[in-house]
C-alpha cells in the first residue's frame, strides 16, 4: 500500500495540532502493531499537555521548536527524534517562524481512550 499525504484528510486532534492519519491498523487492511500521522503546529502555538497509555516517537521534519516531556524541556529541529514514554505528559511548542511539521508513530496503535488531554 503506497498513501500520500494529500490523500489523508487533515482534522485537528484533541490536543489542537493538525493532524492527517497516514497509517493506522484499524483504517486499513494492513499487518502492523503502530500507527503513523503527520502533524503541523502553526506558528506561535502549542499543543495542549496531554498523556498517552502507549509509548510515541516524534520525527521532526520541519521548523523549530520546544518539546516538552514530564519536567523535561528541550529544543527540537528538523532531523530530531523524539522517545515519549508512555504516561508521560507532554506537549511540543512552535517557537519558530514557519510551521513545526513531524511525524508522530504511537506504539501500539493509537486510540483515543489511550489518551487522555489534560
Amino acid at each position: 500500500m503506497i498513501k500520500e499525504l494529500s490523500e489523508c484528510p487533515e482534522f485537528t486532534a484533541g490536543d489542537g495540532c493538525l493532524l492527517r492519519e497516514l497509517l493506522h491498523p484499524d483504517k486499513a487492511d494492513i499487518d502492523i502493531r503502530y500507527s503513523l500521522a503527520h502533524a503541523k503546529v502553526a506558528i506561535g502555538q502549542k499543543t495542549s499537555p496531554h498523556k498517552l497509555r502507549t509509548s510515541e516517537v516524534y520525527y521532526i521534519l520541519s521548523g523549530n521548536g520546544l518539546m516538552h516531556i514530564d519536567r523535561e524541556e528541550r529544543n527540537v529541529k528538523a532531523h530530531c527524534a523524539i522517545y515519549i514514554p508512555p504516561g508521560a505528559t507532554q506537549s511540543i511548542e512552535n517557537t519558530g517562524t514557519s510551521e513545526l511539521e513531524f511525524l508522530c508513530i504511537v506504539d501500539p496503535a493509537w486510540q483515543k481512550s489511550d489518551e487522555i488531554v489534560l
